[in-house]
């Protein structure tokens, strides 16, 4: 748990000895996904094993391209829990990744009349408690 400037806590998401490439390239910028050697299919969440044909070697990190299409979204406008009621409101967004896979997301930088299924998105990463923790979140492309 961490704190906020406000002094509200909340969960942040606890890197582990598997996930830990994965947040510390968030921190420098960078999306990682995990491609299976087997199947040759990309995912997102980081798994050990592979979603798609369960081979649980050979898979491997990915730089992702950082490029995405908008599938779905939603406009948040009340959200109780820290630190979103703060933020509201917020884009909560489901993304075709250029490899592949969706992924769960917010778009920022973006009024909600401009937003269209199958827009071009890129990513971009916001710190959370004062840098604690890097995320990913995806604006408008150009």
């Amino acid at each position: 748990m961490a704190a906020t400037s406000d002094s509200v806590r909340f969960d942040l998401p606890e890197p582990d000895a598997f996930t830990r490439p994965y947040w510390d390239a968030a921190a420098e910028g960078k999306l990682l996904l995990r491609r299976c050697g087997a199947c040759g299919r990309t995912h997102h969440y980081p798994r050990e094993f592979c979603p798609h044909c369960w081979h649980d070697a050979d898979v491997e990190w990915i730089e992702a391209a950082g490029t995405a299409t908008l599938y779905t979204w939603s406009v948040v406008h009340r959200n109780d829990l820290p630190p979103f009621g703060s933020r509201t409101p917020y884009v909560a967004a489901v993304v075709d990744l250029a490899e592949g896979p969706r992924m769960m997301t917010e778009v920022v930088d973006c009024p909600e009349g401009r937003l269209r299924v199958g827009m071009e998105l890129d990513v971009a990463f916001r710190a959370e408690c004062d840098g604690e923790i890097v995320v990913p979140v995806f604006r408008p492309r150009g």
